[in-house]
């Protein structure tokens, strides 16, 4: 990171988004005060309070919650207030901390950082280890508060639904956009299409000027030296571009088709101590599928999944699977991961420098690459790489075994978007069955033909279609939406209607494309000739009208070349994507 730049005032609602280990939350840290920066300046206004909530919160040193929240709170805070909300969240104020949950430590912290009325709050993925019902509260309480917020997180809906503007972290600059997240991926989208195209003209250039240096003519070697260092000047600007880094090349190898039938489940019920955890459910999966479950933590996810795949016998009831199923279970959870592995021992299970996947061979340093590691990350050990990281490396490694019944145990946790995108689009393609548990709403109304929902007390009922709507069926209203900036309204140009396609240049195209570089040529010579005659000493004394008249001459045909290069660049362009 180098350059970035952060600023906050009042009421603002911002997201700080980016791939995995661009910046965002080292930039949070300068931000909130918790680290300091190599360079640059950090300034707070005089009496502003922050609270900071990491990705991982630490509550050792406080016997229980209430110890924990009432070190949070400021002497206008009132501890009643914050009690309650504790208990909104279900948490007991006298729960000791060293028992709690993964998930009721990040509640716990939560009250602590919501309850206190804090001028700005930092929040860290504050999604991780929440369940639906709880992000959904934890949004509606976001939009009370006065505090300015600044957010990250990898949950689209999240940020689509609280923020107003967005921080874009990438190549190690950062970029704002005065626009929510919901308008974020379009503009980044046309943002890196004109980089691209500018990458492209100026390698054009470049060609071009390099051609002329060695074919053009000899003469007037003052103007021929100026070609040359403008010349130097396009290619340092080439050497110094940073390019956006490659993306997730998900591969995977395929079973055999199964058969179209892949589960059928006639009134499975299940208890554990008396308490009912599936209650006569009967439904069934066919092959192509891809089934989401969701439901708050502890509602039986877990022992619904394993009762689906035969690892777990109903109480009552009977689980029918179907023919020639491989099963495979990529658990996000990454327990199975040894922390003192490298990342080239947990690719190859330590056999080597090749990864197999299915029957074919791979070399790791190239498998690596696939999911976007670097070749010195190879002895990383695991406890040393980020969640995310860890999150691409379970999907490397699961993604080597053939499979025709995917089972994804929160597969979304700690992925960038771009990597949510690919997985998306991997999940769309695969031939097989997908059995999905997320919290992640989006990425349910993107992939899943049907979602099984917990409705308590055991009962589980089936929606067709994704999370929004299995709520519309259900008559629930979606979390309301924080007013956002609306877009300009774009207006309808040429460029903007319907095009016929094509697959090559018309003759018209085609003709531009010959001529153009001698139109081009005849420009350059004149604007020369007319450049020369204007530095005649003492012209516009002696000869002003003439002056004039040639200056306007020379303005309009440099005008007139910069349109034949750019029109030269794009059929240039368009040739190439052609094949021509």
């Amino acid at each position: 990171m180098e350059g970035a730049n952060l600023s906050v005032h009042p009421n603002d609602k911002i997201c700080l988004v980016g791939r995995n280990g661009s910046g965002k939350s080292t930039l949070m840290k300068i931000a909130a005060g918790h680290i300091e920066s190599d360079k640059g300046e950090r300034f707070v206004q005089p009496g502003t309070t922050i609270h900071y909530l990491p990705q991982e919160p630490d509550i050792a040193g406080f016997e229980t919650v209430e110890d924990y929240i009432i070190a949070g709170l400021g002497p206008q805070d009132d501890l009643h207030t914050a009690l309650a909300m504790a208990e909104e969240l279900g948490l007991s104020p006298e729960s000791k901390t060293a028992e709690l949950s993964g998930g009721e430590t990040r509640r716990a912290a939560l009250v602590r950082a919501l309850a206190p009325q804090h001028d700005i709050v930092f929040l860290d993925e504050p999604t991780n280890h929440l369940d639906l019902p709880i992000i959904e509260w934890l949004e509606n309480k976001l939009h009370q508060i006065r505090s300015a917020l600044v957010l990250i997180s990898h949950d689209r809906r999240f940020l689509e639904n609280l923020s107003q503007e967005t921080v874009w972290m990438d190549r190690g600059q950062s970029r704002r956009l005065n626009k929510g997240f919901a308008h974020f991926e379009d503009c980044r989208d046309e943002f890196l299409e004109q980089e691209e195209t500018d990458r492209h003209k100026l390698s054009r250039k470049i060609v071009r000027e390099e051609h002329w240096i060695i074919h053009g003519v000899s003469g007037r070697r003052k103007r021929n030296m100026r070609r040359v260092k403008e010349l130097a000047g396009l290619r340092q600007t080439k050497a110094s571009e940073r390019k956006v880094a490659g993306g997730v090349n998900i591969t995977m190898a395929e079973g055999e088709t199964s058969g179209k039938l892949v589960a059928k489940l006639f009134g499975i019920s299940k208890s554990y101590d008396d308490r009912k955890i599936v209650d006569n459910l009967s439904t069934i999966i066919s092959r192509g599928a891809r089934v989401g479950i969701v439901g708050p933590n502890g509602s039986g996810k877990t022992t619904l999944i394993k009762m689906i795949t035969g690892e777990l016998e109903p109480d009552n009831g009977k689980v029918k699977l179907g023919v020639n199923l491989d099963t495979l279970l990529i658990d996000q959870k990454r327990e199975m991961l040894d922390p003192d592995w490298t990342l080239k021992d947990a690719m190859t299970d330590g056999t080597g420098d090749t990864v197999v996947i299915g029957d074919e061979s791979k070399y790791v340093y190239s498998y690596m690459k696939d999911f976007l590691f670097l070749p010195e990350q190879a002895r990383t050990p695991i406890h040393a790489l980020s969640g995310g990281e860890r999150g691409r490396l379970m999907l490397a490694r699961g993604l080597r075994t053939p499979s025709n019944f995917l089972v994804l145990d929160e597969p979304t946790n700690d992925l960038d978007l771009e990597t949510l995108d690919l997985l998306q689009e991997f999940l769309a393609d695969y031939p097989g069955t997908v059995l999905l548990v997320s919290h992640d709403r989006d990425f349910l109304d993107r992939v899943c033909t049907s979602v099984i929902a917990s409705q308590g007390d055991g009962i589980w009922t089936e929606y067709a279609g994704g999370y929004s709507d299995m709520l519309a069926q259900r008559g629930t209203p979606s979390t309301p939406n924080v007013p956002k900036s609306k877009p300009k309204q774009k207006q309808k140009t040429k460029s903007d209607e319907p095009k016929e396609q094509t697959d090559k240049l018309t003759f018209k195209q085609q003709h531009a494309l010959k001529t153009l570089p001698k139109e081009i040529e005849r420009l350059e010579f004149e604007i020369n000739k007319l450049q020369t005659a204007l530095a005649k000493p003492g012209l516009y004394d002696t000869e002003p009208k003439k002056f004039n008249a040639w200056a306007g001459e020379l303005a309009k045909r440099e005008e007139l070349l910069s349109q034949k290069e750019t029109e030269w660049l794009e059929l240039e362009i368009l040739a190439e994507e052609y094949g021509e």
